[in-house]
């Protein structure tokens, strides 16, 4: 739910910084604002549910993992009635083998949310340059 807050503040930013200076941010400060709120966001997105994981205790973990590992047992036979579904469900079943640790999933959380700011942020630059 939480993912498309970072792209929604990168481009936020941009058009706040826009409506900052009279003739346009130019296209160094455009970006620059958007990877730094990339960057910000994705720090406290981080720390928050790192701050969550070390709260919760490490057998809701495990559990949670082994209830996300049996709904995808359940919609197996959805996936593979879909052209290319078989191939989507063994990534999805890669992916639930992920981190199951606090620092783990901490790191997973920002490295996502940042690679998505960065992908909004350059062309949210270049359109908001002015």
């Amino acid at each position: 739910m939480t993912v498309p807050l970072v792209p929604v503040a990168v481009i936020a930013s941009q058009w706040f910084v826009r409506r900052y200076y009279a003739n346009g941010p130019g296209l160094g400060r455009a970006i620059g604002t958007g990877l730094l709120t990339a960057l910000i966001a994705s720090a406290v997105s981080a720390a928050t549910l790192y701050g969550f994981a070390r709260a919760a205790s490490p057998i809701l973990l495990e559990r949670n993992a082994v209830e996300a590992r049996q709904i995808l047992q359940g919609a197996r036979s959805y996936y593979l009635k879909q052209p290319g579904g078989a191939k989507q469900y063994e990534l999805e079943q890669q992916a639930l083998g992920g981190p199951t640790k606090p620092e783990g999933l901490a790191q997973d959380e920002f490295v996502k949310k940042m690679l998505l700011g960065f992908l909004f942020a350059i062309p949210g630059g270049i359109f908001l340059r002015k």
